[in-house]
């Protein structure tokens, strides 16, 4: 779990002009709220909030005005074109709070000979940890499965001290036999006629 220590500013102007010009600066608009506390709008540092984003479940060590806080993205909203940050929400946490995150699944192995396609139906779980031991993602085995085989959210092995939340049942990833294309039969033309 990645701990990132980012200095915030708080700010009082608020909208579309004052947005452009904190990114204009390369800074990022967000919003801390959580614990039943006021929401606090302030500006983070672009490039080092990039960074921390590109792990994920991410703690950041917020520094608002000297008073020190732990938090958590919620929802982070890029440039559809660009790629660049516009606005990030981040959760209030404290040591020893249990979160409730998604994770992603990662497979390690290989499928069994023969013709067969991984289909990861879910890509993520839903499950609950404390705070500060956030799993990145979890890892599951499919060496040597072939198709029709399945696993089950129930059937991927957690890390101590994380809950599941997805329905157990739920089917994650799932073995298929590839599907060869049909050669034209001898006289038949490729294009169809219409």
């Amino acid at each position: 779990m990645a701990d990132v220590k980012i200095t915030a500013e708080t700010r009082t102007e608020f909208g579309k002009g004052a947005a452009r010009r904190i990114r204009r600066d390369s800074k990022v608009p967000a919003v801390v709220y959580g614990h039943g506390a006021e929401p606090v709008h302030v500006t983070l540092p672009g490039h080092e909030l990039q960074l921390a984003l590109r792990t994920p479940n991410v703690l950041l060590t917020l520094d608002i005005e000297g008073k020190t806080q732990l938090a958590i993205p919620k929802a982070v909203q890029r440039d559809a074109i660009k790629g660049f940050l516009e606005h990030v929400d981040l959760l209030l946490v404290n040591r020893g709070e249990k979160v409730n995150v998604e994770v992603y699944v990662h497979t390690e192995g290989e499928l069994a000979p023969g013709a067969y396609l991984l289909e990861h139906v879910l890509s993520t779980l839903n499950v609950e940890a404390e705070a500060t031991h956030i799993p990145e993602s979890v890892t599951v085995s499919i060496a040597g499965l072939e198709a029709g085989d399945s696993i089950l959210a129930k059937d991927i092995p957690l890390p101590e001290g994380t809950t599941l939340l997805t329905d157990e049942d739920a089917v994650v990833l799932q073995i298929l036999a590839a599907q060869a294309e049909e050669a034209p039969a001898e006289g038949e033309s490729e294009a169809t006629e219409a």
